[in-house]
């Protein structure tokens, strides 16, 4: 409640903005778009190959790869965390944009494996130096990148920042049961980024999306807390904090993606009135290769132009459309002004799709041959 005004006295003068204060003075007219600019991307250095996970589960490289498309997975060491992967695909994706981590107002961090449930990214807007910037987690499994990324686009379009980075970072090899080969073969660690920028609407990234959620199925998919109990005093007691691995239907997670993806994509090509065929990409979360076949021949898309790294890295959750979207740009694939349908899905039940614009410059391929 504002102090009572003392008679005959002046009223304060208004709190000025402080220089490191976020750029949350822009009109809210005045850019009504989001570009995507600069993308980056980090790896653990372990590669664990389908071979090698014999020697812990009953399976084999066949088995595996004819069942998901996966060949290796990428598992964090000593040293490699959610924080340390999520920092450095985000100075990647900030390099490539051409900003200085001060020039930062907004850090999204997706993420189901954080390093601290009371927050990673305020670890790292730390290890990046981005003092501006207001930094907060988004949970939504394999789902996050993509809402984040949305998330993110409404907080530019409204005037409130002018730059973002929005980061998908994952380290699910912790919440892996390593003797369940139903679930041990398909995850692994990495993290992705994508520099966000305000722009005119004519320019805008994000063309169109839409974000769904199914709780009634939350069961098909979880990584749920624990429930063992610690005596207290008497009669009461309390959870022992700690999750249960990693569980999962597979069966009725597959049927789920091939239903739902296929029919949020094909409404965003409704409503903005642009054609299958006129997609230069399409980007899904990598979950399962026949899952992405799936989809692929609801719209009749050929196999060059669906965009895949599964054999190399497996689900990184959050991190699989950051990461592959920068392999994709880097390599020269993905050029400024491709059209990208994208689609995440997952736990929760959630799922969503957008209709993305590239604008950085191109990639390092292209730049080598001109």
């Amino acid at each position: 409640m504002p102090e009572p005004l003392v008679p005959g006295a002046q009223p304060a003068p208004a709190p000025q903005p402080s220089p490191d204060e976020p750029s949350a003075l822009l009109s809210p007219t005045s850019l009504q778009g989001a570009a995507l600019v600069g993308c980056g991307s980090a790896l653990p250095v372990a590669s664990l190959s389908n071979g090698e996970l014999i020697g812990l589960v009953d399976t084999s490289d066949e088995w595996i790869r004819s069942r998901t498309g996966i060949g290796a997975r990428r598992v964090a060491g000593p040293g490699e965390t959610v924080t340390s992967l999520a920092a450095e695909a985000a100075g990647a994706a900030l390099a490539y944009a051409g900003w200085l981590p001060a020039d930062v107002d907004l850090i999204l961090l997706a993420t189901s494996s954080p390093d601290d449930l009371f927050g990673t990214a305020p670890r790292v807007q730390a290890a990046l130096g981005a003092n501006r910037a207001v930094a907060f987690d988004l949970t939504a499994a394999c789902s996050g990148f993509l809402f984040a990324l949305i998330t993110a686009a409404q907080y530019l379009r409204s005037g409130s920042f002018r730059r973002a980075l929005v980061i998908g970072a994952d380290q699910l090899s912790r919440w892996v049961d390593w003797e369940d080969r139903r679930t041990c073969v398909l995850f692994g660690d990495g993290a992705g980024a994508v520099a966000l920028q305000a722009c005119e609407a004519a320019a805008d990234g994000v063309l169109a999306f839409r974000m769904h959620s199914d709780g009634s199925r939350n069961a098909c998919l979880t990584l749920a807390q624990g429930e063992q109990q610690r005596p207290l005093v008497g009669q009461y007691s309390a959870q022992v904090g700690g999750f249960s691995p990693i569980r999962m239907n597979g069966q009725e997670v597959y049927k789920f993606a091939v239903r739902e993806v296929p029919a949020v994509l094909a409404a965003l090509l409704a409503h903005t009135g642009i054609a299958a065929a006129d997609l230069d990409w399409l980007l899904l979360h990598q979950a399962n290769q026949r899952i992405l076949d799936a989809v692929a021949d609801r719209f009749a898309m050929p196999p060059e132009r669906v965009l895949s790294n599964l054999a190399s890295y497996g689900n990184t959750s959050a991190a699989t459309i950051p990461l592959m979207l920068d392999e994709a740009v880097r390599d020269g694939r993905i050029q400024p002004g491709h059209l990208i349908a994208s689609s995440g899905f997952g736990a929760g039940l959630s799922w969503g799709g957008a209709l993305l614009r590239w604008q950085g410059r191109p990639g390092l391929r292209m730049n080598a041959t001109a």
